[in-house]
This record gives structure tokens, sequence and C-alpha cells, in this order.
């Protein structure tokens, strides 16, 4: 006798399906507001240069002219009478391209317990000198720029102190285990043909609640792999941890190698050697390719050096050499190059570059965009996505009270 087959009954979700899906949802909720704003302004950030460079032109460009610059330590000197005395000159940029302004830099902290980025920056300001006639062609305060205030939203909520900082970085923590989940979520159980669709096209024709949908899954998807590295990057500034096992790990050591540290000759304390400008002259020289060269104002101390960095790039900070010279006769006392540095040294100087995405030039900073972009909609598109499931089990509970309900007589 035949029996008729018994249907099977459908399998729930696993528990692990469950609580994955339970942290996906929840740390979502716990962060979402964080991640957007860090996300938000890492747009707005990620083309400051071009745009900082369009606004600010008159200040930040000048007549090229064939004729040599200026002494630094000349130039020096008329960047801090346009500064005044109370502020002093602590770094200056200059330029190989001849139509450059060079920069010099003042920058103080505030009050440490202040609540606000405002209150701990005292002062933070530039002037921006011709470097053929000394001229001051613009002072600008950076306290108040719009992309400094942008870059403190991002880094740390506009607010003073490690507070901001550990907020972004937890929430940046938790965005990572969300794009980790996320993939979970997002992974077929079959891949099929209908599965392939679903997962990596957007529906554009269906319902705002299918494309709401899509647009967090699937674009959530295609920006995954970069996310993480800007959200990993991020990490690095965040947590002191998470930097020294970045560095443990690409350096295959904990042990950084020691690079030498040289000291002002003090027996010539007082000298009217110009150390500095025998330095800078020097690093022109023997370097004509550099694109930038960055130097620390000297320091009061007596045995206090001059510290230079050469930049082979326009725009990226890690492909650089960093040098020491005494500040009284302007002997090289150090120099540290490329290949001076282990790969977990080299990684962390990277880390700039690849979270803004210069590394990759004008390409990286787009893809940078995009990707930033993405995940600053991805919170919103899921909180959609629970929202709208919230109001559809509220919908059926009503449905249920009205079948219960008796007409009224």
């Amino acid at each position: 006798m035949n029996k008729k087959a018994q249907p099977t009954a459908k399998k729930g979700k696993s528990w692990r399906a469950k609580l994955n899906a339970w942290l996906h949802l929840w740390l979502g909720l716990a962060s979402g507001i964080v991640v957007f704003i860090v996300s938000i302004t890492g747009c707005l950030f990620a083309f400051q240069k071009e745009i900082s460079e369009k606004v600010h032109h008159d200040i930040l460009f000048v007549q090229p002219q064939q004729k040599a610059t200026l002494p630094i330590s000349t130039l020096m000197d008329y960047a801090q009478k346009a500064l005044g005395p109370e502020k002093k000159v602590n770094y200056i940029t200059t330029f190989k391209d001849k139509d450059r302004a060079w920069e010099f830099m003042t920058y103080m902290k505030g009050d440490p317990s202040a609540i606000t980025y405002f209150g701990g920056v005292k002062y933070y300001e530039a002037v921006f000198l011709n470097p053929y006639t000394g001229e001051v062609v613009g002072h600008h305060d950076f306290k108040y720029d719009f992309f400094a205030i942008v870059k403190m939203i991002h880094w740390s909520l506009l607010l003073n102190g490690a507070v901001g900082e550990q907020i972004v970085g937890w929430s940046v923590l938790i965005f990572v285990i969300l794009l980790i989940t996320g993939l979970i979520l997002w992974w077929p159980k079959k891949w099929t043909k209908a599965t392939r669709e679903q997962s990596f096209k957007i529906k554009w024709k269906a319902s705002f609640k299918r494309v709401n949908y899509d647009l967090h899954n699937v674009l959530g998807f295609y920006a995954m792999a970069i996310a993480l590295v800007l959200a990993l990057t991020g990490l690095v500034w965040s947590f002191k941890w998470f930097q020294n096992t970045v560095y443990v790990v690409a350096a295959r050591s904990i042990t950084p190698p020691a690079h030498k540290n040289g000291v002002s000759d003090t027996t010539l304390a007082g000298t009217p050697q110009r150390g500095l400008d025998i330095a800078f002259e020097r690093l022109q020289h023997e370097m004509p390719d550099v694109k930038r060269i960055g130097l620390s104002a000297p320091d009061t101390g007596k045995a206090a050096v001059v510290y230079m960095s050469a930049y082979w790039g326009n725009e990226v900070y890690y492909d650089r050499d960093d040098f020491q010279f005494d500040k009284y006769t302007g002997k090289m006392l150090a120099r540290v190059t490329k290949k001076d540095r282990n790969a977990g040294e080299r990684l962390i100087l990277m880390n700039y570059d690849i979270h803004v995405g210069a590394i990759g030039g004008i390409i990286g900073k787009i893809i940078a965009f995009i990707v930033s972009l993405i995940c600053a909609s991805l919170p919103v598109t899921g909180f959609i996505v629970w929202w709208g499931k919230g109001k559809k089990k509220d919908k059926k509970k009503v449905k249920v009270v009205e079948k219960v309900v008796p007409a009224a007589v």
C-alpha cells in the first residue's frame, strides 16, 4: 500500500543566522548616526585639496619667476612679522612648482578641558608668501576653515580630547563588524540565476521598498572591500593597540629599527652660522626632483636640530625622506629613506594617503568619495528597511484583531 509522502517541515533559521541578523540590526541602529556623520564628512574631505586650490587660488599661487627664491630664514622673518611676536612659526611648506606660494604655519593647543574643538585650539593660522619677493599674499585662519572643521567632525565629532575620538573609533569598529555580518546576510544560499539577479542588480523599476532594499544590499556588497580599507585605516588613528597590531603584522617584528637621532653642536651656540639656510639650500641642490620640502622651525633648545622632510609626490605624505640638520652649521646629522624603514613603518606612513584615496591619485580619490557616499547611505537605507518591517508587523496585528473582534450589534 502506497503511503502519501508527508510534506517536509520547512527548516527555520539556525541560531547562527539569527545571531548574525540580530547583531547586524542592533549594532547598525546603535552606530548608524555616527557612521553616517563620519562617512559624509569623508566625502566632503575627499577633494579638499582641489576645492581649496580653486577657492583660495589668490593666496596659494603666485606669478612664477625665473630668479632664485629668497633665503628661507629671510622668508621666515617676514612671515613672523606678519603673524606677530606671540604666534611663532611652527612649520613651513615649500614647493618646487614655481607658481606656488610658500606656507608658514603657526599652531598652539588651547584649553585641554574644553568640550569642543574650538576651545581646544588657541590658534591655527598660516601666512602665504611669495618666495621670490617675500610679499605676504595671504593670511588664513585654519581654525575656522571649512575643511578643518569637516576634518575634526570626521575625527572626533568636533569634540575636544579623547572622548570624541573614542566614540568615532568604536563606531567605526562596529561598522567593520556590520560589513562582515552584512556580507553573511547577503550571501545567497544557492547560486542560481534568480539569486544572482537579486544579489548583484538593483531593480530600479520595482517599488520604493524593493529599490531601497537593493540599494542597501547590492551597493553594500560592491563597496565592502574599499569600505573595509577606509574603516581599518581609520582605526589606526583611533586605537593605539590597533596601530601596534598593524605594525607587528606588517613588520613581522615587535621591535622597530633604530634610526639615528642627532644633536646640534652646542659649542657653536650663538654663532652667526646660517644653519637653516645652509641645510635648506643643500636639500634643494641635492634633491631637485622633490615636489615639496617641509621643515620645522628650529627649536629654542641649544642641542635641538632642524627637521626637514623631502616629499617625492605632489600630495602624498608616505613617499618621503626625513632629515636632521645641525641648526648652527647646517650639517646633515641623520637621514631616513624609504629603504631604511621596515614594512610596518612604511604601512603606517601610508595610512593617511590610503585613507583619503590620495595614494591612487585622482582615481583613488574618486573611488574613496563614491565608497564613502555609499557608506553614508547604508545606515539610512538600513533604517528604512527595519522601519518598513516594523510597519508590516503592525499591519498584520491589526488584521488579526479585526478577525477576532465580533461585529457590533
